[in-house]
């Protein structure tokens, strides 16, 4: 027992995304026949297994994060034991470990509704939908620059499949214009990248974070370009104004179970500037830029995304536009830099993340019943459940216009505390109160036409219209009911728990902006107190290695253990055939004395 409780507490950062990840091997090395065969395959019971089992480890595993991340500690996981800034590190706090659990929290319940049918209208969807949650997670834990990219990429190439699971004309054509502006997102995210390191050597985050401040004028601007091109892709994926007019008509097209996943990687984007934008390259000059900037596109986010839906003449693009309206209300929090404001906007994220999938999954829900109609906001034939659906809009509007007792006004209540000594609270207060009437004005529209104005259906046997009513479903799709009642149940237990959960929101804010935390975790230092980081470049220096058997003293040996775990520095991990002696040059260049010391790069 003591064995597993030792490799949990070294191991347990990565496992949130091997776990996913080796999953999604397994179901692709099970085979997928096609859409036409899965439902009398054999091989389905085992998919359906292995996808939830592994689902179910991923919320546990999540749930134990988040009790370590409550306690205020910071784990620090590096890959192949090489230590900061030079290796890969994974980083679980408050944030990274909240953020997975709400992947999960969502990502449980859609994927055992989906097993139900939905999964059987395409191949590989449960393989995709797992490295999707690899990506997910990767991007929450990591704490490297590159490494994000790396997991954005992941996330999107299994977004790229999951948006045509069951292919039609329309999700072809609006999942091209999705992947064309997500290559060209990329393309500027490494470009970014390239500034930075270009002009501060590292992409640890920490590193990055400690060096920024210090660059020389030019080094300065360079590095504050790629971080704003970084916070125009994040942009793009948090599907702000004015490059996030792709999300209503994207997802209004996806299947419903992929369409209620992908309202959780919108907010990869908005933790992506609260990470990055927000904490890393938060000097004076990148804090005024976001601070004004921000504040002003999470404003006009915000009223064109309830203007949007009043406007909508199709429910599903009715409820893209209310996300793109919550979207803006957590950029105004994000964009106030205070603890308040942080812990409202992170607090309302979680609730319009999870209220979001589950007006998806209504939706699906009430265009079955409907017929033909779908989910077109027209007069339409009563639907057989318009009582029990009526009564689960209202709820769903009044969570998601911010009515209280529910969460959605908790939370903005929350942000307008946040706003207190804030220039412009009045205003940023009345844009609050102003999307939540439009928001309610907006609900009111939509649940008049679809159930107030639904016409009398067709009592005469022999009409046509009758018969196609009567092969209307007059019931939930397989688990559909269940799923929703749970995320419904469940948010009305986080508005209960408000106190305890902004409590924790508030505490991560504290350890987001306390960069020396982070420092201190994740960088080492020498025997001179120095920060171990980059160095200028010499091509004429040849490092000492340990199985070379010359005379030759390194200056460098000596930090060689802060970098190198003691495993490797033992070479257990090396055949023995490798150690092999090499000759010692002897046009090797005098190495530098023993006063040198590693510098950051100028």
């Amino acid at each position: 027992m003591s064995f597993f409780v030792d490799f949990w507490q070294q191991h347990f950062p990565i496992l949130s995304i091997l776990v996913p990840a080796f999953t999604g091997f397994a179901l692709v090395l099970l085979g997928n026949p096609g859409s036409g065969s899965l439902k009398t395959d054999p091989r389905q019971p085992i998919r359906h297994a292995i996808s939830l089992g592994s689902a179910l480890v991923g919320l546990l595993l999540a749930i134990a994060m988040v009790d370590f991340a409550n306690t205020g500690q910071i784990k620090a996981y590096f890959l192949s034991e090489w230590s900061a800034p030079f290796g890969i590190a994974l980083v679980v706090d408050r944030l990274s470990a909240m953020m997975v659990l709400l992947t999960y929290i969502i990502a449980v319940p859609v994927l055992w509704f989906a097993s139900a049918e939905w999964d059987q209208r395409g191949r590989y969807f449960h393989a995709m939908f797992h490295f999707l949650l690899m990506g997910v997670s990767g991007a929450f834990l990591t704490g490297d620059l590159f490494n994000l990219f790396v997991f954005f990429e992941v996330l999107l190439l299994a977004s790229y499949v999951l948006l045509l699971h069951h292919h039609n004309k329309a999700r072809f054509k609006l999942g091209l214009h999705y992947v064309i502006i997500n290559l060209l997102a990329s393309a500027m995210f490494l470009i970014g990248l390239g500034l930075i390191y270009g002009s501060v050597g590292s992409l640890n985050m920490a590193d990055v974070a400690r060096l920024f401040p210090h660059l020389e004028s030019d080094q300065h601007q360079l590095a504050m370009a790629g971080a704003m091109l970084l916070f125009v892709v994040f942009g793009i994926k948090a599907a702000m104004l004015p490059v996030g007019f792709w999300l209503p008509k994207t997802y209004a097209v996806a299947a419903t179970p992929v369409a209620a996943i992908f309202a959780l990687m919108t907010k990869v984007g908005i933790y992506a500037i609260l990470r990055v934008n927000g904490t890393v390259f938060s000097d004076p000059q990148g804090q005024y830029l976001l601070e004004n900037w921000l504040l002003i596109i999470g404003v006009l986010t915000s009223l064109y995304g309830v203007f949007g839906a009043i406007a909508a003449e199709r429910l599903r693009r009715f409820i893209g536009f209310m996300i793109l309206s919550s979207i803006g209300t957590i950029l105004i929090a994000v964009s106030l830099f205070s603890l308040q404001a942080w812990a409202a906007g992170l607090y309302y994220l979680v609730h319009s993340t999870i209220i979001a999938a589950t007006f998806y999954l209504l939706g699906e829900w009430i265009s079955l019943q409907r017929g033909a109609h779908k989910d077109h906001l027209k007069t339409a034939p009563e639907m057989k459940q318009h009582k029990l659906l009526g009564l689960l809009f209202l709820l769903v509007a009044l969570m998601m216009a911010g009515l209280p007792p529910f969460s959605g006004f908790i939370g903005k209540v929350f942000l307008m505390q946040g706003t207190l000594y804030h220039p412009q609270k009045v205003w940023i207060i009345l844009v609050v109160l102003v999307v939540s009437l439009l928001s309610i004005l907006a609900f009111v529209r939509a649940g008049y036409v679809i159930f107030w104005r639904a016409t009398t259906p067709e009592q005469n046997p022999e009409h046509e219209a009758f018969q196609a009513y009567k092969k209307l479903p007059d019931h939930a799709s397989p688990r559909l009911n269940y799923v929703i009642y749970g995320l419904l149940v469940g948010l009305t237990a986080y508005a209960l728990l408000a106190q305890p959960v902004y409590q924790y929101t508030y505490a991560a804010a504290e350890q987001l902006q306390n960069k020396q935390l982070y420092q201190a975790v994740l960088l080492k230092n020498t025997n001179r107190g120095d920060v171990i980081s980059v160095q200028p470049y010499n091509p004429y220096y040849l490092p000492h290695v340990k199985y070379r058997e010359d005379t030759i003293e390194d200056p460098y040996e000596k930090y060689i253990p802060f970098v190198i775990s003691s495993k490797t520095l033992a070479g257990e991990h090396i055949p023995a055939e490798l150690k092999i002696p090499q000759e010692v040059s002897s046009d090797t260049p005098a190495l530098p004395d023993d006063d040198a010391k590693l510098v950051p790069v100028e």
